[in-house]
């Protein structure tokens, strides 16, 4: 009963589809590939300009994902700045998102194995140097970027956009749950994990986050109302000493355009991370 109960709760909201490469004057390819389970994901592949023609490596490229209610769409005001600035930029609709294909239940785990198809995805393309790849992502996205990034040590830089901390902490603080009693939000943290099928601490962004090599950036709004600035203070101290924290004065949570004027910042960084010494694996 509570975990039908909750499945409603969390049920995937309808998520937008536009604007489209094509509605911001880009050209962009069309993405087919399927996640673990089989289930297809759609997104946006956008080349680097010259990319597989500066030597037999191809070009550094980036993986970019969405958090949970929306989609590449709502990131793709990003991607002109990052292509112009030599990266290769994958946008991809994580299952039950934007134009891929729908599924019972998401969670930050899922977002990171189609996160990982993503990856895989362009480590086969000639175009893409393998061994030169970064994720961004935002909210969801940016807990499942550290989570892959922990598990994959090929990867070379990461982007946190709007991430949490700890999920079960967020959860536990919700408006539903934060005057519950604890014994029934114990009991509800225990449905949770028992329907994705992992524990809280396994993929929690506080502890992935030090099990990472790659150089993170988390950036976070000072008005986040959603996931507190705390969250973001929590996860640079405990990444140190690779990762570093920038504040968006007055950006959100849920609305990516705040971001967008320090979208060069946040190249910058990618671009220094992905083009510079190759780190030992």
């Amino acid at each position: 009963m509570l975990r039908r109960v909750l499945m409603r709760v969390y049920r995937i909201p309808a998520t937008p589809t536009s604007p489209t490469p094509a509605d911001l004057g880009l050209e962009a390819e069309d993405v087919h590939l399927d996640t673990v389970d089989g289930t297809g994901l759609r997104g946006w592949f956008l080349p680097a300009a010259g990319s597989g023609t500066g030597g037999p490596a191809g070009s550094p490229a980036v993986v970019v994902l969405h958090g949970w209610g929306s989609s590449s769409a709502d990131l793709l005001p990003a991607a002109p700045h990052l292509v112009a600035s030599g990266l290769s930029t994958l946008l991809v609709d994580a299952r039950g998102h934007g134009r891929s294909g729908a599924t019972t239940f998401m969670s930050m785990p899922r977002f990171a194995e189609d996160l990982a198809a993503g990856i895989a995805w362009l480590r086969q393309d000639p175009r893409v140097d393998p061994d030169r790849i970064g994720v961004v992502g935002h909210s969801v996205g940016a807990g499942a970027s550290l989570l892959a990034a922990s598990r994959d040590p090929r990867l070379a830089a990461v982007v946190s956009i709007g991430g949490m901390a700890h999920p079960a902490e967020l959860i536990r603080a919700s408006r539903g749950l934060r005057r519950a009693p604890a014994r029934l939000a114990d009991r509800v943290l225990a449905t949770i994990e028992e329907t994705i099928g992992h524990r809280f601490d396994s993929f929690a962004p506080v502890y992935t986050i030090t099990r990472t090599l790659a150089p993170v950036l988390v950036v976070h709004g000072t008005q986040d109302r959603t996931v507190p600035v705390r969250d973001a203070t929590r996860l640079v101290d405990a990444g140190r000493p690779h990762a570093r924290l920038r504040l968006v004065p007055d950006a959100g949570h849920r609305s990516v355009d705040p971001f967008l004027p320090v979208v060069g910042e946040l190249t910058g960084f990618l671009v220094d991370a992905l083009t510079g010494p190759a780190r030992p694996a």
